[in-house]
């Protein structure tokens, strides 16, 4: 499978009871021992950070960001890799908030 490593991502549209966005950008790093991590932020998101495990094609990972209202939130998500046909990746997303009620989907495709 294709390493996230340095790869650039948004959401493909606004996230139902999320922050996140098409203006939200992800930049991804991913070590060889399965260790990945991302930086993020637009938006509702003034800066965000996201760290956890890959295996295969699938992510495990906690996320934390500041909004730009002063707001702190964190939670959990699980994501798969799909490559599209041109060579990007799209992640297909489940993820819930640990510091608030909800939960939902999303998807994040690589820019091209």
């Amino acid at each position: 499978m294709t390493s996230l490593d340095g790869r650039r991502l948004r959401a493909v549209a606004e996230v139902q009871g999320g922050d996140v966005g098409p203006q939200t950008e992800f930049e991804y790093a991913e070590r060889e021992d399965g260790v990945i991590h991302a930086r993020y932020a637009g938006g509702a998101v003034r800066l965000g950070f996201l760290v956890g495990t890959r295996a295969g094609d699938t992510l495990r990972f906690r996320y934390a960001q500041l909004l730009e209202d002063g707001r702190t939130a964190t939670g959990h998500c699980e994501s798969r890799i799909e490559e599209l046909p041109d060579g990007r990746l799209r992640l297909h997303e489940t993820w819930a908030w640990d510091s608030q009620e909800g939960s939902g989907t999303s998807v994040v495709e690589e820019l091209p």
